[in-house]
């Protein structure tokens, strides 16, 4: 133990193994948000082992002795349920949602379909396959769509289309990242997002990105990406958006922390985006913002996660 470690942390949540980095295409964004959690664990003097994740993973974590974990990792692999599933297995507390809420909230396409069954507002969406009728998609969402993996985070592999031609190229280029491809109509009102920590719902951000939409460089690297927070909506507005993500965050089954995406349409109707259930923690992420409009440190933050995992 460490001369800066505090006794009642130790005693609250014993030794906390911090995983990060991983395998997939997040692993960049991934480091960054481990090295920030870490650097926070430590400044709140929890005693913290930080562990790049590899293939060994389940290997070495006995060697650690650890008594829970903080998952700092992103997209498959980290965020998708596996991870929980192994964890749950060797009886070891974790941060974030568990194994069903992970794997759901992952998947966009199912994440949507459980949203449109039970009423939450949430586009059309066509599954995209070498054998698609490309004009017949396009025509059936509006002229305009959004092509996506439908099991990644961070913008990875999104592109736009408008023709028959740019909408099969969008799905090749998807396709490189997962087995699951869907095209959305191209919404052109605001985005938002909601922050969940333990129940509480934070202060929503608008973002307003000048690229040609909120893609993985605006995400983690732009500083010409603007963020409202908060997001200038009316009281009633801001309450029907929080109330909303709220409700589809835990329609999924989510808990502890998490983040939930919208967008405005043309009528200024928020339809649900997905949710994310490891968001990211860098300097440009979201959730610290929202948490600093609501009075609550990065410290805070990253204890309250904790916390939640008790």
């Amino acid at each position: 133990m460490s001369a800066k470690t505090n006794p009642a942390m130790i005693e609250t949540f014993g030794r906390v193994g911090l995983l990060y980095g991983g395998r997939s295409s997040e692993r960049e964004v991934s480091l960054m948000s481990g090295q920030a959690i870490h650097k926070a664990l430590l400044e709140l003097g929890i005693d913290v082992v930080a562990i790049d994740v590899s293939d060994d993973l389940l290997q070495v974590l006995p060697r650690y002795n650890l008594d829970r974990v903080f998952i700092a990792l992103h997209g498959p692999g980290g965020e998708d349920g596996t991870l929980q599933g192994a964890l749950e297995y060797i009886g070891l507390p974790y941060t974030g949602s568990g194994v069903m809420a992970s794997a759901l909230a992952m998947d966009k396409m199912r994440c949507k379909q459980l949203w449109q069954g039970i009423g939450l507002p949430t586009t059309d969406f066509a599954l995209l396959h070498s054998e698609s009728d490309w004009a017949a998609v396009l025509a059936k969402l509006g002229g305009k769509v959004m092509v996506k993996p439908a099991c990644e985070g961070s913008s990875i592999g999104m592109s736009r289309a408008q023709t028959a031609e740019e909408l099969k190229t969008a799905w090749q280029g998807a396709a490189k990242y997962a087995a699951s491809v869907i095209a959305e109509p191209l919404l052109p009102g605001p985005e938002y997002t909601v922050a969940i920590l333990d129940g509480q719902v934070l202060p929503s951000i608008r973002i307003e990105s000048n690229a040609e939409f909120y893609d993985y460089q605006a995400k983690y690297f732009s500083e010409q990406t603007q963020y409202l927070c908060p997001s200038e909506l009316s009281p009633d507005r801001e309450a029907q958006l929080q109330q909303l993500c709220l409700a589809a965050f835990d329609a999924v089954g989510c808990t502890g922390w998490g983040r939930v995406d919208v967008m405005a349409d043309a009528e200024g109707r928020f339809q649900l985006l997905e949710v994310n259930t490891s968001p990211g923690m860098t300097s440009h992420s979201l959730v610290p913002m929202a948490a600093k409009a609501a009075g609550i440190s990065f410290n805070q933050l990253v204890q309250k996660v904790l916390e939640a995992s008790l």
